[in-house]
């Protein structure tokens, strides 16, 4: 039973605490201003009791005025925590250290009892606590004026009979206790700001690589609606359209328009999702549907390359992965398949499913790649080539077909040889569907 009761008096203790020393601290608060705090309330605290133990004892040895400058002393000390429970921080501050350089000037040159090295704490905390270099200058002055007055004060001049050489000896021993602890307490301080500071560094970082991701989506989403809005304008206005066909293109237009507002439908939602950075949220989802929406993405482009588009993917097939993700890595893949097809060739899409993944392969036949192509493929050092009708690329979707492949639990292999088309194989996690039939999506 005691074994259960120390456990759960520690949390208590611990609770109270912690909640003592952090009297005062919000989370609006700046944070070289809440560790400030913090060390006033660490300075404060355990002056407390000693200063209301020194004030009993020095009562009881008949030395009432020392008696009563400890209380004053423990009520400074106790004003600190009350003025950082109501949020008053410059009030605090001078109550500490305005009552304890008198008390300690006085009490150092009146009783001779080492008070003047609590007055080199004090020193360090001014130097901590404020930022107002006239103020800081100021009150550093006033502290060594003090020091130096009582050391170099004759020892001979008596106004009250002295204090116990032990009394003397704790007071030197816990001012230089406090001065250790204010000392380790500013290093705390700095390695802490420090870290924030280079955890808010990495933080900007992923956020500048994050938005080149976006961009590199943009470019994907947008390029191809354009591309095919700017075909279809340059064809009007060679005339190459026979009146006949004008209302049948208009169509056609109106076609790639709508998919344009889609895709920066698409895009705003990605801006909305990343505003922290890009985040991977897996769901299960059906294949066949994202398949659809990539093919009518590029459908002009299929058209006017006279490109053969073989499907083999079971209607049933299901993911376990960040649809928006799957759909960036098929768009960008297909786009490389078209741009560096052959007019009137061929690109594959098949989606095999096993036990536990589903593999999808998109393949061509066109250019291909040579072995220093294929080495350098996912590597900043990857120089995007042209199409077989010139269209040229970003190097940027292949980088961030593989980080999301990676993001969502899968890999990217890679198959090339020139003039023998490329093959590209992702690896998904195999998602969860209540069908399981093996119907073919042509």
């Amino acid at each position: 039973m005691l074994q259960g009761v120390k456990p759960f008096l520690y949390r208590i203790a611990e609770y109270f605490w912690d909640n003592i020393v952090n009297v005062g601290i919000h989370p609006a608060m700046p944070y070289i201003e809440s560790r400030r705090t913090k060390l006033l309330n660490l300075l404060a605290l355990p002056c407390i009791p000693a200063m209301f133990f020194y004030s009993l004892l020095n009562f009881i040895q008949h030395r009432f005025l020392l008696a009563g400058l400890n209380m004053v002393t423990a009520t400074s000390c106790l004003l600190v925590l009350i003025f950082h429970k109501r949020r008053m921080y410059l009030s605090a501050r001078l109550a500490l250290l305005c009552v304890s350089i008198v008390v300690y000037t006085f009490t150092g040159v009146y009783f001779h009892n080492g008070a003047e090295y609590f007055l080199l704490s004090i020193l360090f905390v001014v130097i901590l606590v404020y930022d107002n270099k006239w103020l800081v200058g100021s009150l550093s002055a006033l502290i060594i004026a003090a020091f130096m007055l009582i050391v170099f004060m004759p020892q001979s001049w008596y106004f009250a009979p002295p204090v116990p050489i032990e009394r003397v000896w704790i007071n030197v021993a816990t001012s230089l206790i406090f001065l250790v602890v204010a000392l380790s307490f500013f290093k705390h301080i700095q390695t802490d700001y420090q870290q924030e500071i280079e955890q808010q560094r990495q933080t900007l970082l992923s956020m500048n690589k994050d938005k080149e991701k976006l961009f590199s989506i943009v470019a994907h989403d947008i390029r191809s609606p354009l591309a095919t809005l700017e075909g279809l304008l340059d064809m009007f206005q060679k005339g190459q359209y026979p009146q006949e066909d004008m209302e049948e293109a208009a169509v056609v237009l109106h076609k790639k328009v709508s998919e344009l507002g889609a895709a920066l439908d698409n895009v705003l939602r990605w801006s909305t999702r990343s505003l922290k950075g890009i985040q991977t949220r897996p769901e299960d989802f059906l294949l066949a549907p994202v398949v659809t929406e990539v093919l009518q993405f590029f459908d002009l482009i299929i058209q006017q390359k006279q490109i053969t588009i073989s499907l083999q993917i079971p209607v049933t097939t299901t993911l376990y992965a960040d649809r928006d993700q799957v759909s960036v890595i098929l768009r960008n893949l297909f786009s490389n398949a078209l741009k560096f097809s052959y007019p009137g060739g061929t690109v594959e899409m098949i989606a095999t499913p096993t036990d536990e993944e589903v593999l999808i392969t998109i393949a061509d036949h066109g250019m291909g790649m040579s072995s220093q192509q294929l080495h350098n493929l996912f590597t900043s050092q990857q120089h995007p080539g042209y199409g077989t009708r010139g269209e040229r690329g970003t190097g940027l979707g292949l980088l961030l077909c593989q980080e999301f492949a990676l993001q969502n639990g899968g890999m990217i292999e890679v198959e090339s040889a020139p003039e023998n088309g490329t093959s590209f194989t992702v690896h998904f996690k195999k998602g969860e569907h209540p069908l399981n039939d093996n119907l073919t999506f042509n």
